[in-house]
Order: C-alpha cells, then sequence, then structure tokens
C-alpha cells in the first residue's frame, strides 16, 4: 500500500488539468462543478490513472463524482455490458449516487445506468438487464440475487466501487461484498470510499484491492460555517428542550438525532403536540413509508426528521439549517459526522447539543476531537415568546405514475406551469420513482395544485394525486 495522503485542504483545482474528454469537460461546467473539492482533488489524478484506490471521505464531499469521473472516463458507451458497479449500503445512497453519475453521464448520448436495490420489483429489473446496461448500482443483497439468478454478467466489468464500506461492514455485509468481489473479473480498478478507518477496511483491501494507494482527508468543519452550542439540561427535560431550540431558532429543516429508536418515537410525539410537523426513520419502517419521509423531508415540506444513526446512513438533504443532537453520542467521529450534515456549501448551519450532567464526559471528548472550544448556552435565555407555528414552506405531492409510465420531471413541471397556471419559483424539487412520482410545492397552493392537476393531464394521461 502506498504512503497515505493526509492532505487537511488540498489545493481547489481546475477539473480541466484532468484528462477528461472535452465532452465530459463541458458537462461539468453546465453542471456548475467549476473546482474540484479536496477529496476530487485528491483521488481524481489517482483513480484515473487506473490504480486501486482507498479514500476517507463523508458523505457530502463530493466522493460521488470523484469515482463516477473515473469509471465514466473509461467507459465504452457502444459496448452494452455492465461495465462499472457501484455498491452502496443503503437503497436511499444507492438512488443518489445512480441520479448523480447519469448527470455525469449526460456528455454522452445512451449510457445507461441501472439501480439495483430491494423494493423494486425484479422482473422490471432484470428486463433492463436485458436491454443492456453500462452502470449498475446497488445494494449488495439485491445484487446477489442477480448474480445467482445469472441475470448479471460480469464479464466486462472494468470498476468495482465499494461506497461507504465502513457502514456495509457495520451492517453485517462483509460476506456479501466478498461474494460479489470474487465474481468480478480480476483485472478490475477497485476504488473503495469509506467516512472512517476501522479494521475491516484494512482487511477488506488486503482481499480485494492491488496495490491500493490511499488518500485521506481529515474532517474538518469551518467554525464559521457550523456554529455549535451546548446546553446543560435534566435528562428528563431533554424532549421539551428540543421544541424550545426549534421555537427560537425556527430553522426550515432540522435533524434531530436519538440514541434510540423509542426516544424517537417520544420525540416525535412531542413535536407533534407542539404543533411542529415532523416524522420519523426508524427500522420499522416498509421502504415505500422510508421513502416517503425522506422525499417529504428533502422537499422541505415536513420541519424535522427524527432519526437514530443507522436509519439516517447514507442520508445526504441539502440546505439543512440545524442539527439537534438529543442524545449525546459517546464516539466523538460519529458527532462529527452528524454536525457535518449542515452548514453545506454556502450554507450556515446550527449544531445544537442537549447534554446531561452525565454527558459532560462525552463533550470533553468531542472537544478534544473536534480541537475546539466548548461554547455552553442557557435554556433560559431561549426567546420562546413567537407562538406563531413553525410551518415548512412546501407541501408534497403525490402523483401515482412513475418512470414505468415513462413520466419526465419536465412533465410535471410542464403540467404545473401550462394549463395549471403556477409559476415555476412555486414548485420546488420533484423526483421520479418507478411507480410514484413526488413534486414539492408551495404550501399556500398545495389544495389547488391536487385539484388542477387531478382535473387535467400529465404527459396526456389523466393522473391520481395526494398531498402527502
Amino acid at each position: 500500500m502506498s504512503e497515505t495522503q493526509t492532505p487537511a485542504q488540498p489545493a481547489s483545482t481546475s477539473f480541466s488539468d484532468l484528462p477528461l474528454s472535452p465532452a465530459m469537460l463541458t458537462n461539468l461546467q453546465q453542471l456548475e462543478y467549476l473546482t474540484m473539492t479536496p477529496i476530487q482533488a485528491a483521488s481524481l489524478p489517482i483513480a484515473l490513472a487506473g490504480h486501486d484506490l482507498i479514500a476517507q471521505a463523508k458523505t457530502g464531499s463530493g466522493k460521488t463524482a470523484a469515482f463516477g469521473l473515473a469509471l465514466l472516463n473509461k467507459l465504452n458507451p457502444k459496448n452494452f455490458a455492465v461495465q462499472a458497479m457501484v455498491l452502496c449500503p443503503t437503497r436511499e445512497l444507492a438512488d443518489q449516487v445512480t441520479q448523480e453519475i447519469r448527470r455525469l453521464a449526460r456528455f454522452e448520448d445512451n449510457i445507461k445506468v441501472l439501480s439495483l436495490c430491494g423494493g423494486s420489483a425484479m422482473r422490471n429489473q432484470i428486463t433492463s438487464l436485458e436491454n443492456g446496461v453500462h452502470i449498475i448500482v446497488g445494494t449488495p443483497g439485491r445484487i446477489m440475487d442477480h448474480m445467482e439468478r445469472g441475470t448479471i454478467k460480469l464479464e466486462g466489468l472494468q470498476t468495482l466501487v465499494l461506497d461507504e464500506a465502513d457502514r456495509m461492514l457495520d451492517m453485517g455485509f462483509h460476506d456479501d461484498i466478498a461474494y460479489v468481489a470474487k465474481r468480478c473479473p480480476k483485472e478490475r480498478q477497485t476504488l473503495l470510499f469509506s467516512a472512517t478507518y476501522p479494521e475491516g477496511i484494512a482487511q477488506l483491501a488486503k482481499q480485494f484491492l492491488r496495490n491500493p494507494q490511499e488518500v485521506k482527508l481529515l474532517e474538518q468543519h469551518a467554525g464559521s460555517k457550523i456554529r455549535q452550542r451546548f446546553y446543560e439540561i435534566k435528562h428528563e427535560d431533554r424532549l421539551q428542550a428540543v421544541a424550545m431550540l426549534l421555537k427560537h431558532y425556527r430553522p426550515v429543516s432540522t435533524l434531530a438525532f436519538c440514541n434510540t429508536k423509542q426516544q424517537c418515537r417520544d420525540l416525535l410525539n412531542v413535536l407533534r403536540h407542539e404543533g411542529i410537523q415532523a416524522l420519523t426513520l426508524n427500522g420499522d419502517l416498509e421502504q415505500r413509508e422510508r421513502d416517503q419521509v425522506l422525499i417529504q423531508f428533502a422537499n422541505r415540506s415536513v420541519s424535522v426528521l427524527v432519526a437514530t444513526d443507522v436509519a439516517a446512513r447514507g442520508l445526504d438533504i441539502a440546505q439543512l439549517e440545524a442539527v439537534i443532537n438529543v442524545d449525546v453520542t459517546p464516539d466523538p467521529e460519529i458527532h462529527i459526522h452528524r454536525i457535518g450534515r449542515t452548514g453545506r456549501g454556502d450554507e450556515d448551519g446550527w449544531a445544537l447539543s442537549l447534554c446531561s450532567t452525565a454527558d459532560k464526559r462525552r463533550v470533553a471528548a468531542i472537544a478534544t476531537a473536534m480541537n475546539c472550544a466548548v461554547t455552553w448556552d442557557d435554556l433560559g435565555k431561549l426567546n420562546t415568546d413567537d407562538k406563531s407555528p413553525l410551518v415548512p414552506p412546501m407541501s408534497t405531492l403525490q402523483i401515482l405514475g412513475g418512470r414505468k409510465e415513462k413520466i419526465r420531471p419536465g412533465d410535471i413541471l410542464g403540467a404545473l406551469t401550462g394549463e395549471a397556471g403556477f409559476t415555476r419559483e412555486q414548485i420546488g424539487k420533484i423526483t421520479v420513482n418507478d411507480q410514484s412520482s413526488y413534486v414539492a410545492v408551495a404550501r399556500n397552493i398545495a389544495r389547488d395544485a391536487v385539484k388542477k392537476l387531478s382535473a387535467g393531464k400529465v404527459k396526456g394521461k389523466t393522473v391520481k394525486v395526494r398531498a402527502l
């Protein structure tokens, strides 16, 4: 294994310095990928040179483009065989990665990217594979199912990516990864991305990577970007304190972390009693319900998402104004990952932590790990006089009909801004899944939008619509 690189802040570098095609560089400009993120600057030269790679990078650091550009660069679009495969720990992450690679692949017509996860019909996936696919992105379990059925042919595979490998190991996927990797051609490139570096990663690397080069970017949060505050509370006042923080800071989107599922449920009840629109992510939800929760939160039609660390794995939400640590985690690294979900890009964010006397040792460990002073604030100083409800700006509409019906985001936008008569500014994020589509609309037009969409047509067809 080569010497580890630990550039704290690699110099911002232009994509044009990389050996990429003119068409790919033009597409990157159109996508407003202007300069490389630190992980891209550190890993892309290695990956594009064909080396195996171990890269330590967190969700939201630009790692998808780092491995996406590498695998696309060597792809032959005329060969309709699986040439690259990305393994992800969760369906949510697989969906995010699939969408991002499709965006990056727009420089070339007809590059087929397929998501293979549980929760979607096996038959449809098999049909897509039969029609020819260049890149597959999926969870280990579903990809193994296809391999056992013989519906995936890997003779032409050039690149294997293990995304969030530490999470996959945490979730017990070691044997599944081994099963998949052993059936890939030996003469391939393997790119392993991981937010942390537990012992299991070294073992994986030894098994499946050839002379890998290693890139490690120490996670740093700019003090100006994420403003941390710690509040000392009695344990029994913890849940009510969350409502007080929300009423004082009034963030549009908040991710609240609890250490247990039960606490998630208890907090949800408290917030709803206070008139705050909140949803929870937990392992008890069916995949369809989980998808809907995440879409509503990403759409800014729910104020608070309450989750455990396990439930929030692979979650990358843009424009997250606040993270609340309802419980302080015993692991400083997990704390850093939690709060790193806010204050992204040019945005500022709040990281608010509730601590009982018993938690103070944990707080000291976090301060040491982050090399920062702890700022304590007093709950009693919070301004909770504003009794107006904390209302999310958007509502999410569900449309029955998706990719299977050849519906695209542009069709939904066209229906709303055309016949229905709404403006582009009143429409938010649009998500199209296999069987359903979701669109965020300004809250004040939600009822009207349901009526007009139901009475009109999307792509020439009548559709059923409801507000979630």
